[in-house]
């Protein structure tokens, strides 16, 4: 487990070294190596919050260190290396294997090398289909070799649910807005976004079975019953909350709904926006920290708790009320400790983000809801702020690096690296019952 977390950390640094040299800003001068870290580690973390514009501060040089960071970021370190070895003809020793499963939440040690070269040559494939996509949309109105880049980077960006992007040219910070009312973009940027996040497992069990649903397995059947609908529960509530708001007057309903769709699949850990977030209700904004806490699912591209862990809170709610010892789900029983074990992920996300807003809000005076915004974006590895990370100073941006190392990570990754696990011991302590409710 260390060894996942210190691999991420080195990627950082290495980042952050790259990105502070001349070469790597459009104005040949050295980057302050806070602006560096802080960059480094949101490409690592493929989460999207940044200091200065990715078009118009990054040069060329540094783009391509940031797009670099996003694709091992995205894929894992850990599927990278042991692809490299596998082309070298080296044996793959168990540790490596045990290591490739946690990297990836494998559900079994069998088959993992084999699973690598499938996540490395899906990855490549998809990204490559998504920058043909998009190359039709953005070489007219870039140029060729411009356009091909913009389409290149766009798709490697949205399949690792990074979020990045470099359309500076518009403005700083203003994402895809440029594009609210092109439905091919958003509908391209979508479905990347959406086969990012729903796992490299659940690609793997949808081919093996086929296509069939019945056929699947209950972790495939979840992924994709919850991640539908999130997009579509979500998206019909933005479009509710921001019905009133003045700032979408001018939009006509069919583009608010097709903005409120985008935007709840992007805010699911993408980090894209085609509205101004700041001009967004509060209403919307606490929606938007919700399906940002949840996040996509296990062994994918995206961060959060994933889709699962929420799937077997709700799945234990409804068992507690019918009086059923286990939680069950589509006529499956699940592992006893499964309960304790989403709890344990939930509380650590709240806990962290709730704790970290409150001292981003009390240190750079801003209100709680941006504050609570920003830290669970960041511990979402999502992107998306209302505008006030530029501003934020020294101590809190550290904190959101901490919350986007330790979401790109994983909570029980983080949790197993620094903890010593002993045996259980043949005694239990003495039992005493509480009154709960």
């Amino acid at each position: 487990m260390k060894i996942i977390l210190f691999g991420f950390v080195a990627l950082i640094l290495i980042g952050a070294i790259l990105l502070s040299l001349p070469i790597s800003s459009r104005s040949g001068k050295p980057t302050s190596f806070m602006t560096s870290y802080f960059t480094a580690t949101s490409a690592v973390c493929v989460t999207g919050l940044i200091k200065v514009d990715t078009h118009n501060y990054w040069s060329l040089f540094g783009q391509l260190v940031i797009l670099g960071l996003i694709q091992i970021g995205g894929i894992g370190f850990m599927t990278v290396c042991i692809s490299a070895i596998s082309v070298t003809k080296k044996k793959i020793g168990l540790a490596s294997r045990e290591i490739m499963q946690s990297s990836v939440s494998a559900p079994q040690l069998g088959g993992i090398v084999r699973m690598t070269r499938f996540i490395l040559l899906g990855t490549l494939t998809v990204e490559l289909i998504g920058a043909f996509l998009l190359s039709f949309a953005f070489v007219p109105k870039f140029g060729v070799l411009r356009g091909i880049w913009y389409a290149l980077f766009h798709s490697i960006s949205a399949f690792c649910n990074a979020g990045f992007d470099l359309m500076g040219s518009g403005g700083d910070f203003s994402s895809l807005t440029a594009y609210t009312a092109n439905a091919y973009v958003c509908i391209v940027i979508s479905l990347l976004i959406v086969i990012g996040g729903l796992g490299f497992f659940v690609w793997r069990d949808m081919l093996d079975c086929r296509m069939r649903f019945t056929k699947f397995r209950l972790q495939t059947k979840l992924v994709l019953i919850v991640s539908l609908a999130l997009i579509f529960a979500g998206g019909g509530l933005l479009f509710l909350t921001e019905l009133k708001n003045p700032a979408s007057n001018s939009e006509s309903i069919p583009q608010q709904l097709g903005s409120a769709l985008f935007q709840s699949v992007s805010t699911r850990t993408a980090g894209f926006n085609t509205v101004d977030l700041s001009a967004l209700t509060h209403s919307s904004l606490f929606i938007m920290i919700l399906l940002m806490l949840i996040g996509g699912s296990p062994g994918s591209t995206a961060g959060g708790m994933k889709t699962t862990t929420f799937a077997v809170l709700i799945s234990s709610v409804v068992s507690t009320f019918k009086h059923r010892k286990t939680a069950e789900m589509l006529g499956r029983r699940l592992e006893e400790n499964i309960t304790r074990l989403a709890l344990c992920v939930v509380t650590m996300y709240l806990t962290l983000a709730v704790g970290t807003a409150v001292v981003i809000s009390t240190v750079e005076g801003v209100p709680l809801i941006n504050a609570l915004f920003e830290s669970a974006s960041a511990i979402a590895t999502v992107g998306l702020s209302t505008g006030i990370t530029p501003e934020l100073g020294t101590l809190t941006s550290v904190m959101l690096t901490l919350l986007m190392l330790f979401g790109r990570v994983g909570s029980l990754t983080m949790l197993l690296a620094f903890s010593n696990y002993k045996s259980k011991p043949q005694s239990q302590k003495p039992l005493e019952k509480i009154q709960i409710g």
